[in-house]
């Protein structure tokens, strides 16, 4: 006799960063799993397919490859599996490479979105979380940022498919009453991370002996957010489904749809120098900088108002940037055997 007790939930982008370690953390808690992802070959694809392998493991989880915006797939999916819950993280990610190649940031992020509204239109969940990122609040320089502060002005064109994918899923739940919420995340980081992101490319260069690019002369800050902290902050909010009310005048809840926005962030910007120093530290080594100016697209910093999610979800936890790195350097080590 099937145990309907279990709960279900589809997940896009399962062999992505982010997406592994929700998966896992869902696994863990009993949750069967179904995740999709396209594969793509934007980073190594051989670390997607380890933490497929990883995830497979699992009993509770079955694994879809297919792109995102094949028309029909995701509806196929989600119709053959009911989930409870959606969770949509997959996207083309990275500021950079959406000034070289932003065609494949609307085939992922805006008709690939398309897709999943158009299947939980079909086949309503109960709740519906999809990731954004700080980068919609762009050219926004008052700070922290705050879900209720302007975000009109993005910077890259991988900011600007997000915020409109935000704005998509805003008329999808106010036209099909479908229960959603965005996530903004901030500079997610931790092991199993991907290679085009600052800490990956730092470390891998540091061990190599190898100089690293600081952009801006060091003159940056993140609001780096430990993935498992994240990670925690995602499966909190899949029972904070958005209802009629807000619960502050801080909330992003909509006045016309069950939708908010919500930041989901350490709290905490760290000078990139800092970074670097954790770096140094977790390594044992001292690294070789290359002072360059900002590139196009980046901001100068970028920093989170918790407020919100810990009115909807209770204090979070927040990792400490020297813990954070020295347990991704530890698995950067153990991975690559270095």
């Amino acid at each position: 006799m099937k145990d309907v007790s279990v709960r279900k939930a589809f997940v896009t982008g399962s062999a992505g960063f982010i997406g592994f370690h929700l998966c896992q953390r869902l696994l863990a808690e009993g949750w069967q799993v179904l995740g999709l992802d396209g594969m793509s070959d934007y980073y190594d694809v051989t670390l997607k397919q380890r933490r497929h392998q990883m995830l497979l493991q699992s009993p509770g989880f079955r694994a879809v490859e297919g792109l995102l915006e094949a028309p029909g797939l995701v509806r196929g999916l989600v119709e053959e599996f009911r989930p409870d819950v959606i969770v949509h993280l997959a996207a083309q990610a990275g500021v950079r490479y959406s000034i070289d190649a932003p065609r494949s940031y609307v085939e992922a992020n805006l008709i690939g979105t398309f897709e999943v509204l158009e299947a939980a239109r079909a086949f309503p969940p109960a709740h519906m979380l999809l990731a954004s990122t700080s980068s919609v609040f762009g050219a926004n320089t008052e700070m922290p940022y705050a879900e209720t502060h302007k975000a009109d002005h993005q910077m890259s064109f991988y900011a600007a498919t997000k915020k409109a994918g935000e704005a998509m899923a805003h008329s999808y739940a106010h036209l099909y009453g479908l229960p959603t919420t965005m996530f903004r995340f901030f500079t997610v980081y931790g092991p199993w991370g991907r290679p085009d992101m600052a800490l990956f490319k730092f470390v891998k260069a540091i061990l190599q002996g190898e100089p690293i690019d600081i952009y801006n002369h060091g003159d940056m800050r993140r609001d780096f957010t430990y993935v498992e902290d994240l990670v925690e902050g995602i499966v909190r909010l899949i029972d904070a489904v958005p209802g009629a009310a807000p619960v502050g005048d801080f909330d992003s809840l909509s006045p016309v749809a069950p939708w908010r926005v919500v930041n989901i962030g350490n709290g905490a910007p760290v000078p990139l120098m800092e970074f670097v120093a954790a770096i140094e530290a977790a390594t044992g080594r001292v690294a070789e900088k290359r002072l360059l100016p900002m590139q196009p697209g980046d901001v100068p910093a970028t920093w989170a108002d918790a407020t919100l999610i810990e009115a909807l979800t209770g204090a979070l936890p927040r990792t400490d940037i020297r813990d954070g790195v020295a347990r991704f350097v530890d698995w950067y080590r153990s991975y690559y055997a270095v």
